[in-house]
């Protein structure tokens, strides 16, 4: 397995894993390949592909703000899952944001996600029972 960068011709196959992840995305939003594309050519994304084989068996979509990072998305096909491909995704996030200077990362997991719950308090991050997550949408689709 290699973990490399997310290019654009990866698309079609970071589409493909989210479904077959059973990841919900937002095609007409902010997971459109014009979206995607414009995060890559800036400078906050670290989006990154983990690949056996020739094929992306997993993903992760990291940004930051300058202060603080964030795991925004993170999947692996079922036929790799238990393996490390997540663990190593997420080390290698926190590591590009570390080099960053960057020394707190985040990620938002749904009430409803348990296995993504567990999962990354096994890696140590904390439940913050205390903080409301609020947003403004100028699209639903977003």
């Amino acid at each position: 397995m290699i973990i490399r960068q997310l290019v654009t011709e990866d698309y079609d196959a970071l589409v493909a894993l989210w479904r077959e992840a059973a990841l919900s995305h937002r095609p007409n939003g902010r997971d459109c390949l014009e979206r995607i594309a414009h995060e890559i050519a800036g400078t906050t994304a670290i989006f990154l592909v983990a690949e056996s084989k020739e094929r992306i068996i997993g993903a992760i979509l990291g940004t930051h703000d300058g202060r603080k990072g964030w795991i925004n998305r993170l999947a692996v096909v079922p036929s790799h899952q238990q393996q490390g491909v997540a663990t190593a995704l997420v080390t290698a996030v926190e590591k590009q944001l570390s080099e960053l200077g960057i020394e707190i990362v985040a990620c938002l997991i749904e009430e409803w996600n348990k296995d993504s719950a567990v999962f990354f308090g096994k890696l140590g991050y904390h439940c913050h029972s205390d903080i409301h997550y609020y947003s403004k949408r100028k699209d639903a689709a977003v």
